[in-house]
């Protein structure tokens, strides 16, 4: 599947029931692998034309594997005739016409051919993959239509961000009441509590800056630290690793935008609280099984180093 991999973008997903497949048209590529047409189009992709397309793929047992839900937009690929095939399910995407609705079943073997198949399936377990063609543009309208669902995706985004602020506003409120925190408030929405004023260099943008850490979320998990003593007395110490202040450059995106901006309230030798609505941290997005979607974070904080 190694040219699959090149076209499979992330995407919104297209949800069909096995119970519609009814009897539809239903096809084999060169190497085997059967494929139905749910809804066949009409006209054939021409040269240039990008098609924009939803997918999704599921195992043996029903359960979604890939899934674009979270992702923000369609997939897409561009109609080359000279692109190289190496499988079937590759002749399939190629081949897609505007209105397509395709549901294809193979072992996992076939569809993930040279490229081996991963982990948590089996070489003979059967993978079925919905694809749905959402549009198909030509090549001269695409990224300005490619900008506009950009955009679209954007605002939207940004609504949702703004509603989810005014919630973990509340939350981190009620936190900073119960844990009697003398906590002060951004604009952005960051709350943050200096316990302990620094005497060194003001933390500024662009700066190299060395910070001890510890991360929690706010019903006290701790879901890292660069201090031994800290993992040790949590159990997450990991043997091997090092523990140590983290160097970062400030206010280039380099951390969550929670950092970016607290840092910059520190001078070297600070100690300080951070305490980040989600929509300054990971948003909507699980980035462990501690950090899960819209997790406001806590991070003590002690600046030891500033470079101008």
């Amino acid at each position: 599947m190694k040219n699959v991999n090149k076209l499979i973008l992330p995407a919104l997903v297209l949800l069909v029931s096995a119970g519609v497949l009814g009897c539809k048209k239903t096809e084999v590529t060169s190497d085997g692998i059967e494929y139905t047409y749910i809804k066949e189009g009409k006209d054939a992709t021409k040269e240039g034309e990008y098609v924009i397309y939803h997918f999704e793929a599921k195992n043996a047992k029903d359960s979604l594997f890939i899934s674009s839900y979270s992702q923000p937009l369609p997939a897409y690929m561009q109609k080359n005739s000279n692109t190289p095939t190496s499988s079937g399910i590759d002749e399939i995407f190629l081949n897609l016409k505007r209105g397509d609705s395709i549901v294809v079943n193979a072992t996992a073997q076939k569809i993930f051919g040279e490229n081996g198949v991963p982990p948590f399936l089996k070489s003979e377990e059967n993978v079925t993959i919905t694809i749905g063609v959402v549009n198909v543009i030509e090549e001269e309208l695409f990224q300005d239509y490619y900008n506009d669902m950009m955009a679209a995706e954007q605002e939207k985004q940004a609504k949702k961000a703004e509603a989810q602020l005014v919630t973990d506003i509340e939350l981190i409120e009620k936190y900073i009441s119960e844990n009697n925190l003398d906590a002060n408030r951004t604009e952005s929405g960051l709350f943050y509590v200096i316990e302990k004023e620094g005497n060194g260099p003001e933390v500024e943008q662009g700066n190299s800056v060395s910070v001890d850490y510890t991360g929690y979320v706010l019903d006290g998990t701790l879901f890292d630290t660069s201090v031994e003593a800290n993992a040790r007395e949590n159990g997450t110490y990991q043997e091997g690793r090092s523990y140590a202040p983290i160097t970062i450059s400030v206010g280039v995106g380099q951390v969550i935008k929670g950092w970016d901006e607290g840092l910059q309230l520190l001078k070297e030798g600070s100690v300080a609280k951070f305490i980040i609505p989600s929509p300054l941290a990971y948003g909507p997005s699980q980035r462990s099984a501690v950090i899960v979607p819209n997790s406001i974070l806590v991070f003590d904080v002690e600046v030891t180093n500033v470079e101008k």
